[in-house]
């Protein structure tokens, strides 16, 4: 089991991000809240991971706090809620939201959120309940500068970001469409289509 990688932050393309470990280069997927908080490349980044091990693939699923990747792996194991979805969730709420809305049996505020349906906001409340106590610490933050990319550059990632989360293209172009601002990063973008999306 793999579960904490240290090492220097070679690429950053959502959902993925390249991770250099003494020479060997770790492909690790994140989700958004992740990705806003990322030092530029090439310095140092500490993410706490999470292994799977598949018929077809090896994946690893990298966090900023251990709370946020014990989050996870307690929402990877409610029915209907694979990994894909669980990054989805992660990228589209803060960890501590999410926990908050989960404390509150607040399944409206879950249903914003992208790829949650109203069966499933209901599931995650119940379900989420009694396993959200048995876990220990609170979120954090990493602190770091976001790389300024390109407009152009920035609005293609962000899109491609989108789609990687389940979006179509059409709607993930349009969403950054209205929400691009010159001079923003493609993490910003990111982070305002998924608002504009979500309502």
């Amino acid at each position: 089991m793999i579960g904490q990688l240290r090492g220097t932050l070679l690429e950053k393309r959502p959902p993925l991000l390249l991770l250099d470990v003494n020479g060997v280069g770790y492909e690790v997927e994140a989700p958004m809240t992740v990705f806003y908080d990322l030092p530029e490349t090439g310095q140092t980044v500490t993410l706490h991971t999470h292994f799977v091990v598949r018929e077809d693939a090896q994946l690893l699923y990298g966090f900023a706090s251990r709370y946020e990747r014990e989050l996870f792996r307690a929402l990877i194991k409610v029915n209907g809620v694979g990994p894909k979805m669980g990054l989805a969730i992660l990228s589209g709420i803060e960890a501590d939201r999410l926990a908050q809305c989960i404390q509150n049996q607040d399944a409206d505020t879950l249903v914003k959120v992208p790829g949650i349906g109203k069966k499933t906001a209901e599931r995650l409340v119940i379900d989420m309940s009694d396993r959200l106590d048995k876990i220990d610490g609170a979120p954090t933050g990493l602190p770091g500068q976001v790389a300024v990319a390109g407009p152009d550059d920035a609005r293609s990632d962000a899109i491609a970001a989108l789609e990687a989360l389940g979006y179509r293209n059409k709607d993930a172009a349009a969403a950054v469409g209205k929400v691009a601002e010159e001079g923003a990063t493609s993490e910003q973008l990111i982070r305002l289509a998924l608002k504009k999306l979500a309502r």
